[in-house]
């Protein structure tokens, strides 16, 4: 099945481009992002995705606005040209690549329409490739890479409407593709004679008015780490003055470090320092996170009870919703994976002092031994 990417001397297997070198059927490929206000007041979260094998591309939108958080889902066939990021009312536009895009929401049958435009302020960080088993497979393997950006345009549900100032509206876009497990995994064969332990994930890209930081840890359920990543990068002004798709200016980062506090009966992190150690000079780096309000990742389908990822709903089907953040049970399975939008004190290598914001992402499952969680998502305990 040929595309219209067969003509570039792009190809990684004798196959088409189309065709995945796997034929896993969670091979996927997803573009994801958030954006912020530097006031606080304001959350944008975003997704699109094409799950070859399951014949599926979905996408959604979701944002944060005085205390209630509005979603907007969308799913449909995937077509035969993989390009093709335009689900119904829905499109994700590369307009330069590594650089900019642009996410539009026409007229629907829902509430919700937006227009928005990503440019980059940072060049990408490429993360380690992520690997992941249960018994003999490899449940999730995958690349990512990530870009510290700005947004333009607005977005508008029912009578809410927020416009978005690149002067004022930050955030990030997550790019990734391979294997990773969707809607339960394949459930033929005998069940799995374990368990998975758990998992332990912190992801923290943050804006300052001059830099930007990025800081990624997964651990397994005793606190070995499985992939970390940490940065710090240079900003500029336009897409156009980045220096490349990665910049060689960034410092890289490792020895990353957390300590976090729960709230009260639930696994909800209440506040964090995180910090990291300069591979350049060996100098520390150190981020007190704080807290503003909490997006709930199921608002762009992740563990949504009904618009989960690589879902077969119809040839074309689309949905809103909203909820206030009062309302969020934060023990129900369907919440546990969350963006925090955080107020960051930076203190840098050399006892430099900034403040900045940027989101604290948790995914925490199962058991996890350095702070005494036990089950699945049981709350903690303490002495």
């Amino acid at each position: 099945m040929l595309s219209r990417f067969d003509d570039y001397p792009i190809h990684q297997t004798p196959d088409p481009v189309a065709q995945p070198a796997t034929s896993d059927k969670d091979v996927y490929e997803r573009y994801w992002f958030n954006g912020y206000s530097t006031s606080g007041a304001f959350y944008l979260g975003a997704g699109t995705a094409l799950y070859q094998h399951l014949g599926v591309k979905d996408a959604h939108v979701s944002f944060i606005h005085e205390g209630r958080q509005y979603a907007f889902h969308v799913s449909g066939r995937r077509s035969d040209e993989p390009s093709d990021l335009t689900i119904g009312p829905y499109s994700l536009e590369i307009i330069e690549p590594m650089r900019s895009c642009r996410i539009t929401v026409a007229e629907n049958d829902t509430d919700f329409t937006c227009d928005l435009l990503w440019e980059g302020r940072t060049g990408n960080v490429e993360e380690p490739r992520h690997h992941l088993g249960r018994g003999l497979r490899k449940i999730m393997d995958t690349t990512r890479f990530t870009q510290l950006g700005r947004w333009t345009g607005w977005v508008q549900f029912g009578d809410v409407r927020i416009e978005l100032d690149p002067s004022e509206v930050v955030g990030t876009k997550d790019r990734s593709w391979g294997v990773r497990p969707l809607i339960g995994g394949d459930t033929r064969g005998a069940p799995a004679a374990s368990q998975m332990g758990g998992i332990f994930f912190l992801w923290a890209p943050l804006n300052f008015d001059d830099l930007c930081l990025h800081y990624q840890l997964f651990d397994d359920n005793v606190g070995r780490p499985l992939f970390q990543v940490g940065a710090r990068l240079p900003v500029y002004g336009s897409p156009d003055e980045l220096p490349g798709v990665e910049d060689p200016a960034v410092e890289h980062m490792r020895n990353l470090e957390h300590e976090v506090t729960f709230a009260s009966g639930n696994r909800m992190i209440a506040g964090a320092t995180i910090a990291m150690t300069s591979v350049a000079d060996g100098a520390r780096h150190e981020v007190r996170l704080e807290p503003i309000f909490t997006f709930r990742m199921k608002g762009i389908g992740y563990t949504h009870p009904i618009w989960v990822h690589g879902k077969w709903h119809d040839e074309l089907a689309m949905a809103s919703e909203s909820w206030a953040l009062d309302d969020v049970d934060d023990t129900a399975y369907e919440n546990q994976h969350c963006q925090h939008l955080v107020r960051a004190t930076y203190t840098d290598g050399a006892g430099v002092e900034r403040t900045g914001i940027g989101v604290l992402e948790q995914n925490i499952l199962g058991p996890y031994a350095p702070y005494g969680l036990e089950g699945f998502f049981a709350a903690p305990t303490y002495d």
